[in-house]
């Protein structure tokens, strides 16, 4: 599932290519993909027609446009799911064989004039959020300066990468439950942005254990696993995001590269490069996580001992 580099990455293309245009005209090819959209497919083309996208904004994985030309605050939200796409194309271009809604965009000359939402598995899905205030005064997220946020979004926590955040939010909100630690950089509540490949990277880099309890965490640990985390998640955008799946691309449709940098995910059996380094003998292991897998090192980021 894309995590916040890849959202980001599409985020700029779309800030690029569509923002501060009119949209003329919408059509859903397959209602399902604007299920979330409680007053149906119709009202979803109505209303979008003649809105103009002001900004593209994203909070942790949660993409949202805001729109002008509506009575009350809106943002047009996309969920890009398992395998949702955002594409700009030119009209005359082919129609992708799992293509779900196409927004026709006010003419540019520099730039194609269909926005189109792509979705092979239909877990993703484009809907309209009111925007809301935001609960500490700051933009919603990441191209915006608003204090406003999609609705839809306005549970989950600032990312990692938000100059807004306090990183020592993380810390009480870990020393507050009693959980994986794992577990608990993935929930989009604690902090946002964090899915399973930059988890079990940041952990890495930490040489912390997604075992450990958060409860017994320390405040220098929590500041060295706050550090990964911004540092893979700064590297990965630099690289355009991970893409372990051809779906995941940016609106142009071109893939990111970080997968070639990874030190934990996917390297089951492989050689820790951090012992290795060391002069110790070590390989990543894998381990079943929540209907996935986690890697790391058995070594460098040793498991908690269990109580008796």
């Amino acid at each position: 599932m894309p995590e916040l580099p890849e959202v980001e990455v599409v985020r700029v293309g779309l800030d690029k290519w569509v923002r501060a245009r009119l949209i003329e005209s919408v059509q859903v090819l397959d209602p399902r993909s604007v299920r979330r959209h409680i007053d149906g497919a119709q009202d979803f083309e109505e209303t979008l027609t003649g809105c103009t996208l002001r900004s593209v904004v994203r909070r942790g994985k949660f993409l949202w446009m805001d729109l002008e030309g509506l009575p009350e605050p809106t943002a047009l939200v996309a969920h890009l799911g398992m395998s949702g796409q955002l594409l700009v194309e030119e009209p005359d271009a082919e129609d992708e064989k799992h293509l779900k809604v196409r927004l026709s965009l006010a003419e540019r000359s520099d730039a194609p004039s269909e926005l189109r939402f792509v979705d092979q598995r239909i877990f993703g899905g484009m809907f309209l959020s009111p925007l809301v205030p935001t609960t500490d005064g700051y933009p919603g997220g990441a191209g915006s300066i608003q204090p406003l946020i999609a609705q839809a979004a306005a549970h989950i926590a600032r990312d990692v990468v938000d100059p807004h955040r306090d990183p020592n939010d993380l810390y009480l909100a870990l020393r507050k439950r009693s959980t994986d630690l794992k577990r608990a950089i993935l929930d989009q509540g604690i902090i946002s942005g964090v899915g399973n490949i930059y988890a079990d990277e940041a952990l890495w880099q930490a040489g912390l254990s997604g075992l450990r309890n958060t409860a017994t965490i320390r405040r220098q640990e929590v500041t060295r696993l706050d550090n990964a985390l911004i540092d893979v998640m700064t590297r990965a955008l630099d690289a355009g995001g991970t893409s372990f799946d051809s779906l995941y691309v940016n609106v142009n449709g071109a893939s990111g590269y970080f997968s070639r940098s990874l030190n934990a995910y996917g390297r089951e059996g492989k050689t820790c490069h951090r012992c290795a380094d060391n002069g110790r003998e070590s390989l990543i292991r894998r381990d079943p996580f929540m209907g996935r897998s986690s890697y790391s090192c058995p070594v460098c980021q040793p498991r908690p001992r269990r109580r008796r």
